[in-house]
């Protein structure tokens, strides 16, 4: 059955502007009046950000594969129970930076693990919690990687694990974006990250009102229905 609420998340290469898209969706929706819950993968709990630490701490290059994609999964899993499940059950909408498609993207393409493997731990922990709807950031990996370093040396900060993957990894983790995009095109959209934030949030707002709009017009079917 459903959840009452609503789930929205971002997904793209590291460097896209993601998390600053993330953070102007998230002002603008609970300016409408939105009952909203911002979150984030991996992360968005105590132990879930305790392994986001791990798995973006450069000393942990050697981590098998596997090992990343079942640490990410623990992570999601305890998200999903504390945060994402909680928060839809009450109806609320949750806005995440990142989600299962990211594991996709990034394991399953990325790292070569496949489809099917990272399909087979999504069944197990996240089985029905799926997105409503995705906004897909694209941009060329040599900009975004550009766009990565630019943002470390701002903050005085080093590169993560997978910004220093390099070009080859970060192409093949997007086109397993794209991929997910051709595959599911009524869900995942796909934004030209190649453009001034504010054109790309705009953007982004057309698509989650066009997306809201439609859901409000299935609930008011539904509701008079019964």
């Amino acid at each position: 059955m459903k959840q009452p609420g609503l789930f929205i998340t971002l997904e793209g290469i590291d460097g896209t502007g993601k998390s600053t898209q993330h953070r102007l969706l998230v002002q603008y929706l609970r300016k409408l009046g939105h009952r909203l819950r911002a979150t984030r993968e991996p992360g968005g709990t105590r132990v879930g950000e305790r392994i986001r630490g791990i798995l973006l701490d450069l000393s942990t290059k050697r981590l098998a594969p596997m090992a990343e994609l079942a640490l990410i999964y623990a992570a999601r899993a305890q998200h999903l129970e504390e945060v994402v499940r909680p928060s839809l059950g009450r109806g609320e909408t949750v806005v995440s930076d990142r989600y299962n498609d990211a594991s996709l993207a990034y394991q399953g393409y990325g790292r070569k693990l496949g489809v099917e493997t990272v399909r087979a731990f999504d069944q197990i922990v996240c089985g029905d919690t799926q997105p409503d709807l995705t906004i897909v950031l694209d941009l060329d990996p040599r900009i975004a990687l550009a766009r990565a370093q630019g943002r470390e040396t701002r903050r005085n900060s080093r590169r993560g694990r997978f910004e220093a993957q390099g070009r080859q990894f970060h192409a093949r983790v997007r086109a397993g974006y794209l991929a997910i995009a051709r595959q599911e095109p009524s869900r995942v959209k796909v934004v030209r990250a190649d453009r001034p934030i504010a054109e790309v949030q705009a953007e982004i707002r057309r698509l989650v009102d066009d997306f809201l709009e439609r859901e409000s017009e299935v609930g008011s079917r539904g509701a008079t229905s019964r």
